[in-house]
């Protein structure tokens, strides 16, 4: 009798293992996963911003400008001049949400209108001079050199022309260069060196992704280095725009675009 039990409880226990084994195990508890709110992509359709920017920094400020509307789809209106040019449009007709200009010293004759100003990257003069630099100039001193044809920006009109005037009247070779031109804009000098109509330039570096055209080595002009700011104008027309446009210059698309062609963020 005990025998027969015993062989009953083993059966017992071996159909129980075997039920175990093959059935799946218990489910576990699912959790669904936090999803956090995305900020919706701020909409100004409607809206439009009227900016001023100085000509030498056309190239990267177009891409900046077309990437908020794109975002955002407010209009931008921007042009795009020498800043004596911007400062008689702003005190004359009294219009504009913003002046991106060359240096903060172009924000002087229109303090007036300028309700805040943030500083955004550095911009850079260089001493440019045909590929090859075949005239051998090294630095500034070598512009006083005979036979150098010089071409510097408008010294009354533009913030480089009067960077040039600067240092060369701080080494004190400005009347021994031969000045052949001024430009009335920064990107026309390095067109006209990769012509041969000029040896070399002082002119800001990212205008100077030209062919024919290199920079020389030089740490001439590292104390003449400007920021440019984006000042507010008092007669701007669109605050909520504007707002929206000097926050999108502080992230990480805008200034990867003005780092792409050789500006330094400000820190």
């Amino acid at each position: 009798m005990k025998r027969k039990l015993s062989v009953l409880l083993c059966a017992a226990l071996c159909l129980a293992l075997f039920a175990g084994c093959g059935s799946e195990p218990a489910a576990e508890p699912t959790v669904e996963p936090t999803v956090e709110p995305t900020e919706a992509p701020l909409a100004l359709e409607g809206h439009s911003l009227m900016v001023f920017c100085g000509a030498g920094m056309t190239e990267p400020f177009q891409e900046i400008a077309a990437a908020f509307e794109a975002e955002t789809g407010c209009a931008m209106q921007v042009t795009y001049a020498n800043a004596g040019q911007i400062q008689s449009q702003i005190t004359t007709a009294e219009e504009g949400d913003l002046f991106i200009a060359g240096s903060a010293d172009e924000l002087k004759p229109v303090q007036d209108y300028v309700t805040a100003s943030v500083d955004l990257v550095k911009h850079i003069p260089v001493l440019a001079v045909q590929a090859g630099d075949p005239k051998g100039i090294t630095g500034l001193a070598d512009l006083a050199n005979e036979g150098v044809q010089l071409i510097i920006g408008d010294t009354e009109a533009t913030p480089i022309g009067k960077i040039a005037q600067k240092a060369l009247s701080d080494l004190g070779i400005f009347d021994q260069v031969n000045i052949v031109a001024t430009t009335a804009t920064a990107p026309q000098m390095p067109t006209v060196i990769a012509n041969g109509e000029a040896d070399a330039a002082i002119v800001w570096k990212e205008n100077c992704n030209v062919e024919g055209v290199e920079i020389v080595d030089t740490e001439d002009l590292v104390p003449y280095i400007k920021t440019i700011p984006a000042a507010s104008l008092s007669c701007s027309a669109d605050a909520e725009a504007l707002a929206a446009f000097l926050d999108f210059l502080a992230t990480d698309t805008a200034e990867g675009i003005w780092m792409s062609y050789g500006y330094e963020i400000v820190e």
